[in-house]
């Protein structure tokens, strides 16, 4: 098929490059002329793995192309995904200022029937606004031609996309139209060859269906993290607690680890925009306040922890950080708990010395010139001079490392540990203090001042 991608994003590049490596003809379409520049050059402009040789792949077979032209976008299409950001308005709200406009712009040069999903992370009735924007801007013109509007929400994780691009669980299909519906599924067919997993329903479903989703993965992380908070004032290991409830098929072990909390560009956003969408139908939703509110508590966990074992006297102390970006495998630095922990520390008076495997160029273009942040090469370089070492974010290459090592590089032999990588006993058999998130008051009680 013929398919028109708009915006180049994470969402937007990752799927147009995998509908193009199944044999479409991808046409991808961006107002930032500098962007589409990179990617004709076959620059990557963000980190995911296995997504930059899949790009380049596609572009000189053909198959995958860029333009700004949104009017030749327009016309190339059979099928016209919007997947541009949605970003969070003042009050919690998705900004569709962005949907919208690429609404108009179909409308606007439309000349025969299209099917327009929306791909974008958007509020339910969103299908709706974005039908009428284009039925609109078509009467306007005098024109009669026909289109659908398809809700297609993704369920990508960064770090993982393309694998859950190409071999996806599951592909929600919203639509009232049997003749859009049946474009989709022929669309999608590849992907779906083992087992079905289109599964159909109306538009608005699958929109609330998408914010469900992530609304219920947060849930279960903001829960382990107060059951760790519970855990460590009762003398409880959550580690332990976790293994014993994940044992349970009803529960399970994904997304039930205890850390510094939930980031990047979808929990967030989503958990708080769903919050938006019910007030405005009149109904509370406390459950999903107190998962935002626990994860906004949660951020700050690994400060309180260092300024605990400092007794509040962190001006001229140095921490270093491993890892910067909100989960491993990717540089997104969007609601990072690194972030929080970094400004609380420089608020201290603090400095940070940081190491990550990828988010060391967003880090610096969000931060720019700080004296007391040095972003260094390697995880040992970053421990160079300073008084303790906080563990972020739960990269591989921090998993095992020689914790004789970290003493010796250590004014104070002391690790904060977000992610309970290590096991408490073999950090403090190293002759290091050790904090875990939740690891009861046998492990974390006993360290202070040490």
């Amino acid at each position: 098929m013929k398919l028109t991608i708009f915006g180049t994003g994470y969402v937007g590049l990752v799927t147009g490059t995998c509908l193009a490596e199944m044999g479409n003809q991808v046409l991808c379409m961006d107002v930032d002329a500098d962007k589409i520049a990179r990617l004709e050059r076959g620059e990557i402009p963000i980190f995911e793995p296995g997504l930059e040789p899949l790009v380049k792949r596609n572009h000189e077979a053909g198959r995958l192309k860029f333009t700004t032209d949104a009017a030749a976008a327009v016309a190339h299409g059979e099928v016209i995904f919007i997947a541009v950001g949605t970003p969070p308005d003042e009050d919690g709200s998705a900004d569709l200022k962005y949907v919208l406009a690429v609404a108009r712009s179909i409308g606007e040069h439309l000349q025969r029937y299209a099917v327009v999903v929306d791909k974008s992370t958007v509020p339910v009735g969103t299908a709706d606004r974005v039908r009428a924007e284009i039925a609109a801007v078509l009467q306007g013109r005098g024109s009669d031609v026909a289109f659908d509007v398809v809700s297609n929400p993704e369920f990508l994780k960064e770090g993982d996309a393309v694998n859950d691009c190409m071999k996806p669980d599951r592909i929600i299909v919203g639509a009232s139209s049997p003749r859009a519906i049946e474009i989709l599924k022929n669309l999608y067919a590849p992907f779906n060859r083992n087992h079905e997993r289109i599964v159909v329903m109306d538009e608005r479903s699958a929109e609330l269906t998408k914010y469900a989703a992530n609304a219920m993965l947060a849930t279960k992380i903001s829960f382990m993290n107060e059951m760790a908070n519970i855990a460590e004032r009762v003398g409880a290991d959550v580690e332990m607690v976790r293994h014993g409830i994940g044992a349970d098929p009803r529960i399970g072990y994904h997304f039930i680890y205890p850390g510094t909390g939930y980031g990047g560009s979808c929990f967030p956003k989503d958990v708080q925009a769903l919050e938006h969408t019910a007030r405005q139908y009149d109904y509370d939703p406390r459950l999903l306040g107190a998962v935002e509110a626990v994860n906004r508590d949660q951020k700050r966990k690994l400060f309180d922890l260092i300024g605990r074992h400092f007794g509040g006297e962190l001006r001229g102390k140095t921490i270093a950080l491993w890892g910067l970006a909100f989960k491993p495998n990717t540089d997104d630095m969007r609601e990072a708990p690194s972030r929080v922990l970094m400004e609380a520390l420089w608020k201290a008076g603090a400095r940070v010395r940081a190491f990550d495997p990828q988010a060391r160029g967003e880090t610096a273009r969000i931060y720019a010139a700080r004296q007391d942040l040095v972003l260094c090469e390697d995880p040992w370089s970053a421990l160079e001079g300073v008084d303790a070492l906080a563990v972020v974010t739960e990269w591989k290459v921090f998993r095992s490392p020689d914790f004789g090592r970290i003493k010796a590089a250590l004014k104070t032999p002391v690790i904060f540990d977000g992610r309970n990588l290590y096991d408490p006993a073999m950090v403090e058999a190293a002759g290091l203090g050790y904090y875990g998130i939740g690891r009861g008051r046998s492990v974390s009680a006993g360290r202070e001042g040490r």
